[in-house]
C-alpha cells in the first residue's frame, strides 16, 4: 500500500487526471498562437498604418495591458467559482476579442485593432490564471514543476502556428511590404488613392487569422462545456484576500518570482517583436525575417523539452541560473556584433529563454498554501504586463536610427540583457536559499 502510494507521488500526472490534462495543455498552445501570429503585427502595422515604431509597438502595450488589467479579477472570479468556470468565460473573452477584427478592419482605424487585443487579452489573462495553477494541481507537489513545464512545452507549438501563419501567409500578402530592386518599400511613394486600396486589403488579411482562431476557440468552448473536470477553486480553505496578499508578501521566493517574471516577459516580447526590425536593418523583408523566428521558435520548442528532461537531473533553480546566463551571452552578441551573426545570436536566445517562464513560476509558487494559490497566480500572470511596458520603450531606442554611430536596432537589445541579468539574479538566490 505505501509502495503505491509513493509510485502516484512520484507520477507525472495519474490516470484520473489524463483528460483533463490534455485538455488543459491545449489551452497552452491557444495562447501560445495568438502571441506569436501578433508578435511580427507590430512590424505590419508600421508600414501599413505609416506609423513609427514606438506607435507600432503599442498593439504590444494593449495585447499585455489586457493581462495586467484581468489577471487580479480574474483570480477573484476562480475563487468564488471554479477552475472550468474561468475556463469557460476566458475562451469567451477570447472569442469576442478575435471576432472585433472584423469590424476594426473595416474602419481602418489602428486603435480598434489595439482595443480588440486588449479585450481578447481580458480572455488570455483568465486562461493562464486558471490553467497553470490548475496542471499544478493535478497530482503530486514533488513532480508539479515539471508537470508545468511539459505543458508549457506545448505553448510554442501554438506559438509556431501563430508564426507559421503569419510568415506563410499574412505578411507575404501584404502588398504594402513589396520593394523595388534597391530593397527599398514602394508604398511610400505611392498616391494616397492607391495607399487607401492598398491598406484596405492588407488589413482584410491581417483580419481573417483572428477570425479563423475565433471559431476554433468557440469549438474548444463547446468541448469544454460538456466534459467533467474536477471541480475545485485552487483554494481549498477559504481566507481573506487581505491575509492572502499578506502571506505572499512574506514569501521572498515568491515576491521575487514576480519580479523575475515581469522581467522574462519583457525579454521574451522584445525579443520575438524587434528580431524583425533588426532583420530589416540587414535589407530583409518581412516575410523572410519571419522565417528567423520561426527558426527561434523551433529552437524554443525542443529546448523546452530538454530542460524538462534535464530537471530531472539538474536543481531547476540553478538551471535557471544557466540557462539565463546563455541568453545573456546571446543578447550580449546581438548587441555588438553587425550582420547576420548578431542576427543568428539573437535567434539563440531563445534556446535559453525556454524552460525560464514556467520555471520562474513553478519556484515562486512552491511554497504557497493552496489557500494563497489561486491570487499568487494572478499576479504572476499580471507580471506578464513586462510585456506592455518595454516594447515601446525599445521601439522609441530603434526609432533613433543610430546610438553613438552603432545600429540603434543592435543597442535596444540592453533592454533585454538587462532583463536576464535579473533572472540570473533570482534563479542564484532561490538557489543558494535551497
Amino acid at each position: 500500500m505505501e509502495k503505491t502510494a509513493d509510485n502516484k507521488k512520484g507520477r507525472l500526472i495519474e490516470k484520473k487526471y489524463l483528460v483533463t490534462f490534455i485538455l488543459i495543455t491545449t489551452l497552452f498552445a491557444l495562447w501560445g498562437f495568438a502571441n506569436d501570429i501578433t508578435n511580427p503585427m507590430v512590424a505590419a502595422f508600421q508600414t501599413v498604418m505609416e506609423i513609427s515604431a514606438a506607435k507600432a509597438s503599442m498593439v504590444q502595450f494593449a495585447f499585455y495591458g489586457g493581462y495586467a488589467t484581468m489577471a487580479i479579477p480574474a483570480a477573484l472570479f476562480i475563487r468564488r467559482y471554479s477552475y472550468k468556470s474561468g475556463i469557460l468565460l476566458g475562451l469567451a473573452l477570447y472569442a469576442t476579442g478575435a471576432f472585433l477584427f472584423i469590424p476594426a478592419a473595416a474602419f481602418q482605424n489602428f486603435w480598434y485593432f489595439c482595443i480588440s487585443l486588449y479585450i481578447l487579452t481580458f480572455g488570455l489573462a483568465f486562461l493562464e490564471t486558471t490553467a497553470n495553477p490548475f496542471i499544478l494541481s493535478l497530482g503530486s507537489k514533488e513532480t508539479s514543476t515539471r508537470r508545468l513545464n511539459l505543458a508549457q512545452a506545448f505553448n510554442p507549438m501554438g506559438s509556431l502556428c501563430g508564426m507559421a501563419v503569419a510568415s506563410l501567409i499574412v505578411l507575404p500578402s501584404l502588398i504594402s511590404d513589396r520593394r523595388d530592386a534597391a530593397g527599398q518599400i514602394i508604398f511610400s511613394t505611392l498616391s494616397e488613392s492607391e495607399k487607401a486600396g492598398i491598406r484596405l486589403h492588407d488589413l482584410a488579411v491581417i483580419r481573417n487569422p483572428y477570425v479563423a482562431i475565433g471559431l476554433v476557440v468557440l469549438c474548444m468552448f463547446i468541448i469544454i462545456g460538456l466534459t467533467k473536470m474536477p471541480h475545485t477553486t485552487g483554494d481549498a480553505t477559504k481566507v481573506s484576500a487581505r491575509q492572502t496578499l499578506c502571506n505572499l508578501w512574506h514569501n521572498v521566493t515568491y515576491r521575487e518570482g514576480v519580479v523575475a517574471q515581469v522581467f522574462y516577459v519583457a525579454a521574451q516580447i522584445m525579443t520575438w517583436t524587434f528580431i524583425i526590425q533588426y532583420a530589416d536593418n540587414l535589407g530583409i523583408d518581412k516575410a523572410t525575417a519571419q522565417n528567423y523566428n520561426i527558426v527561434a521558435m523551433t529552437m524554443f520548442l525542443c529546448s523546452r523539452f530538454i530542460s524538462t528532461f534535464l530537471m530531472k537531473y539538474v536543481n531547476g533553480r540553478l538551471l535557471l541560473a544557466l540557462f539565463g546566463c546563455g541568453a545573456a551571452l546571446c543578447t550580449a552578441g546581438a548587441i555588438t556584433v553587425v550582420g547576420h551573426a548578431g542576427l543568428l545570436c539573437l535567434v539563440g536566445v531563445s534556446f535559453f529563454m525556454s524552460l525560464m517562464f514556467p520555471t520562474i513560476y513553478g519556484i515562486a509558487l512552491e511554497n504557497v498554501s493552496q489557500e494563497d494559490s489561486t491570487l499568487g497566480a494572478a499576479f504572476l500572470v499580471m507580471a506578464i504586463v513586462g510585456g506592455a511596458l518595454m516594447p515601446p520603450l525599445q521601439g522609441s531606442i530603434i526609432d533613433l536610427g543610430t546610438v553613438l554611430g552603432h545600429p540603434a536596432v543592435n543597442v535596444s537589445f540592453c533592454l533585454p540583457l538587462v532583463c536576464f541579468l535579473v533572472i540570473i539574479t533570482y534563479g542564484v538566490r532561490c538557489y543558494k536559499r535551497q
